[in-house]
């Protein structure tokens, strides 16, 4: 039984991430394009001012894959695996469970551990580090965006896991609505504190030796010796649009696994009673 569910749960996420692709390709797609464009407009701003000023041009990254397979190809197969890791994932948490969070519905469930799934893996490590399109962030930067955001998603994990036991404890003495409320405040006040003491992605050194003490990595107007801007800042609209589709394609992935996957585990797990029950019979 357990391998059914896992491998019901790795294609149920698959189609979650395919269908997260699809739309990301149409919404999020034109975003993309236009932080690339932004960051070529940028480029070149920054070459004449350095030909200006004599310094030498800097060399230009090969790309090894064109635009139009990262747009396509490279996206589409990278949310797809992720999606089948992720359900693979969701899976294992759901066999788990079952049996250990008393008389819930296999639907119920499913949608409660996707629910789960959405909010540590990516909502509240969203909220501290969110998601940023080409342009916004420094090369040097990426392992330790890569850390800080691990960390977030380690200890919105560990502080959820904490809170269903406190809920699970406190439940006898105040009541299951009480102690949800007590665990949910909890884990609502331990993650604010993770997020208070993890640095912001402004604060690295990489981020304050070219731009100065910020708060994100979001590209400064670029301005000339004399103070003058000669190139806008990264556009607020294009950022936010960004990370807007980016949260509705982690909803659609998710929700997916929850949807598809409640339906196809009770017939599994009615499958396997009623096999249950024939051999009792039998006896």
């Amino acid at each position: 039984m357990e391998t059914k569910l896992i491998l019901r749960g790795a294609l149920t996420g698959a189609l979650g991430g395919l269908l997260a692709f699809v739309f990301a390709r149409i919404f999020a797609e034109p975003r993309i394009q236009a932080a690339i464009d932004y960051e070529s407009g940028r480029d070149a701003a920054q070459a004449a001012l350095d030909e200006a000023a004599g310094r030498p041009a800097a060399a230009e990254g090969m790309e090894i894959f064109s635009r139009g397979i990262q747009a396509n190809l490279g996206i589409g197969v990278g949310m797809v695996a992720f999606g089948l890791a992720m359900g693979a994932l969701f899976a294992v948490v759901y066999t788990v469970s079952l049996g250990r969070v008393g008389r819930v519905r296999a639907r119920v469930l499913a949608l409660l551990i996707a629910g789960a799934g959405l909010l540590t893996m990516y909502l509240v490590p969203f909220a501290k580090y969110p998601a940023n399109p080409p342009a916004v962030g420094h090369e040097e930067t990426i392992g330790a965006r890569s850390g800080l955001y691990l960390v977030m998603v380690a200890g919105s994990i560990l502080f959820l896991l904490g809170a269903l036991w406190l809920g699970r404890k406190l439940a006898p003495r105040l009541g299951v609505w009480n102690a949800t409320l007590v665990a949910a405040a909890g884990f609502a006040v331990l993650t604010a504190i993770l997020m208070a003491v993890l640095p912001p992605l402004g604060h690295l050194s990489a981020n304050v030796n070219e731009y100065g003490v910020q708060a994100t990595e979001t590209p400064l107007p670029l301005k000339d010796p004399d103070g003058t801007i000669v190139f806008p800042g990264f556009p607020a609209d294009t950022l936010f649009e960004f990370r807007f589709y980016s949260v509705i394609a982690q909803v659609i992935l998710w929700g997916t696994i929850g949807l598809v996957f409640g339906p196809l585990a009770e017939r599994v797990l009615g499958g396997a009673r009623e096999g249950t029950a024939r051999v009792t019979a039998d006896a």
